[in-house]
């Protein structure tokens, strides 16, 4: 089973217009993203905006997810963390996860717990998961990192735990868990700036926020990566670098919904307390799509 999640998943944006979901417009981006190679789509987790989701919403949109979708690629549930353990793994065992195939679940926010806290609040949610797990570890939204000693104790403590989402953006703590990690566990960036590096030293592919406006290129990328062919791959990665740092300068998805406005996917709304881009960072990440579009022109010799 973790080998479906070997190479570019995406972090599925939840499109808004008139503070409710957009699901035209959700619709277009699951075949979009399907009809470009996504190896398969995470669905309402940081980038889906899942915190400011009611219950009923998260399942309206899962079941919509699930019907379009019909099965093509692997759906991963996102929105599975949270900094009760016990609250948690209710929601868990009372989800009604047909159709999905694992579930993303970060670390616990804003509690701040040590590592031994960390790791016995996992071991709970693996007892409670009827779906394998895929751990999400981002610092810098939850405040604490899941360090490479422990990810690779809760690989070795339960077959459940099938990859993790690295985010923290520390290639060397990737590579600790690379070299440390059982055979079959996964190791996905979640840091899209930082994506090549992680791949190219032995990483098994990405959750990525970029490969909602452009999966076709990111897919190629990273399957250059895993395919050891790092001179192709590293010309795409350079094309990206111009885009990265607009996409997350007034936070995620805020940069991407942007981005994708501009490609007509979806609008830009967001929901409070994440506002729309600025209109000066609006007008940057426009010229860093348009350098990235020039990059995609065959060039004169």
């Amino acid at each position: 089973m973790s080998q479906a999640f070997r190479g570019t998943g995406v972090a599925m944006v939840t499109p808004f217009k008139n503070g409710q979901v957009d699901y035209d417009s959700l619709e277009r981006i699951i075949h979009f993203l399907i009809d470009n190679n996504t190896d398969y789509i995470v669905c309402l987790g940081t980038t889906g905006e899942s915190v400011t989701l009611s219950d009923p919403e998260s399942r309206e949109v899962c079941d919509f997810i699930l019907k379009v979708n019909n099965k093509r690629v692997p759906l991963v549930a996102g929105m599975f963390g949270g900094n009760d353990t016990a609250a948690l793994c209710k929601k868990i065992a009372t989800f009604n996860f047909d159709g999905f195939d694992a579930i993303l679940s970060s670390s616990p926010s804003y509690n701040k717990p040590t590592q031994e806290g960390i790791f016995r609040h996992y071991m709970q949610v693996a007892e409670h998961s009827p779906l394998p797990i895929i751990i999400y570890n981002v610092p810098g939204r939850t405040a604490s990192n899941v360090t490479a000693d422990t990810t690779v104790r809760l690989a070795r403590a339960n077959s459940k735990f099938i990859a993790v989402k690295e985010a923290s953006g520390d290639i060397i703590q990737g590579i600790k868990i690379i070299r440390e990690k059982p055979k079959n566990f996964l190791v996905l960036s979640g840091d899209d700036p930082s994506c090549f590096a992680l791949c190219a030293a032995g990483g098994d592919g990405v959750i990525s926020v970029i490969g909602n406006a452009y999966p076709k290129e990111w897919s190629k990328m990273t399957r250059l990566i895993l395919e050891q062919n790092l001179e192709e791959a590293k010309k795409l990665n350079l094309k990206f670098q111009h885009l990265h740092k607009w996409l997350y300068i007034e936070g995620n998805p805020v940069g991407i919904k942007a981005c994708m406005e501009f490609k007509n996917l979806c609008s830009k709304e967001v929901r409070l307390p994440l506002v729309d881009l600025s209109p000066a960072n609006t007008l940057e990440l426009k010229k860093a799509m348009d350098v990235m579009e020039d990059f995609n022109q065959e060039r004169p010799r």
